[in-house]
């Protein structure tokens, strides 16, 4: 049966110049742009207090491997060893970057990096065929996904710091669900993340949100008249920042606050809108399309007002992650459809 996966895959509309509500233009030349040595195809996934930026890139052969980009620009590729297929996810203040790769002879199987380059692998079940560590927070606790063989449904799992790991789900749950990177972990351990539920009603798969709290207690949630919910980002007070799909097929951001409360909102113009990630000050980073179809990038200020960007050249732009300074990562397709790297600096 078909779901709504493809969400995510917003298209929207590329603009030069950047502009905030009710505020002076931005200054230009905030962008630095990067790829890898040899990539043909260049997506950051995670940004952390530093500034160090891991991701992933495509060579010639198309073939994934990891990259790790310094604050000064120097990039390290990696791969663990045997890989044949790598996708980093997450980068954690100490510089641990967790991720999962395809290992010849023996399937999927999640890695952890630590900074000195020495890689451990792990799965949370051997048998499964399908497993992808998505998030890591500062005591080195990793959450994802990883695909049960026996009753072919996904579930949740956390590591903790000692390699201990918890499976979980919330409690009428149908499968917990995992977009590319769409769950996240907290520095007090709190996941946040999704999972799908067959409706009878009408023959289709609808979306909930949940929290799952330290001690392992669960949340769930939607805004209003959503039929699917996506939350990506939570941040150390607990909000949490994400998706919703009405009917219609129409897209929009939420906040929800630590206290449960929800707020939802869409930047000017937008007709599907997708909130990627949000920071402790509570600025939020994500992407949207205009009645054009076209991508861009938006930033959402915790007072509300919007600045919307976009790299010189941009024909698609995919912010995905912001630091507590508020420097932005992400990716933007060129002219000739390729994939680059961008780091973007809002200056005011």
């Amino acid at each position: 049966m078909k779901r709504l996966g493809a969400l995510t895959c917003v298209a929207a509309i590329s603009l030069a110049a950047l502009a905030i509500q009710g505020q002076p233009s931005a200054k230009r030349n905030q962008f630095t742009v990067f790829d890898p040595p040899g990539s043909t195809n260049t997506l950051p996934k995670s940004i952390n207090p530093m500034g160090e930026i891991t991701g992933e890139y495509t060579d010639a052969d198309n073939v994934r491997h990891g990259f790790l980009r310094a604050p000064d620009g120097t990039i390290t590729t990696f791969d663990p060893p045997g890989s044949i297929s790598t996708t980093p996810m997450s980068i954690n203040p100490a510089g641990a970057i967790t991720g999962y790769c395809y290992i010849a002879d023996s399937g999927s199987r999640n890695f952890l990096r630590d900074r000195d380059g020495a890689f451990t692998i792990f799965t949370p079940n051997r048998y499964s065929p399908l497993t992808a560590a998505l998030s890591i927070n500062p005591a080195g606790a990793i959450a994802g996904v990883w695909r049960d063989y026996s009753a072919d449904m996904m579930h949740g799992f956390l590591r903790a710091h000692d390699g201990t790991i918890t499976t979980f789900f919330p409690p009428e749950f149908w499968v917990v669900y995992s977009f590319p990177d769409a769950m996240s972990i907290n520095p007090a351990g709190v996941i946040t993340g999704g999972y799908e539920v067959f409706d009878t009603n009408i023959h289709w798969f609808v979306g909930h949100g949940f929290v799952r709290a330290a001690d392992g207690a669960f949340t769930t949630f939607d805004p209003p008249g959503s039929i699917y919910t996506v939350p990506w980002s939570v941040n150390p007070a607990g909000a949490i920042a994400g998706q919703y799909v009405t009917e219609g097929y129409r897209g929009h951001g939420f906040l929800r606050a630590p206290d449960g409360n929800l707020t939802t909102f869409d930047p000017p113009g937008s007709i599907f809108t997708s909130a990627r990630a949000i920071n402790p000050s509570g600025t939020i980073v994500g992407s949207y399309s205009d009645a054009g179809y076209v991508t861009h990038g938006f930033l959402r200020a915790e007072s509300g007002a919007f600045i919307t960007f976009d790299p010189p050249g941009s024909t698609y732009n995919e912010p995905v992650a912001i630091n507590p300074r508020g420097e932005v990562t992400g990716s933007y397709k060129d002219a000739e459809g390729v994939s680059h790297g961008y780091v973007w600096r809002p200056r005011f």
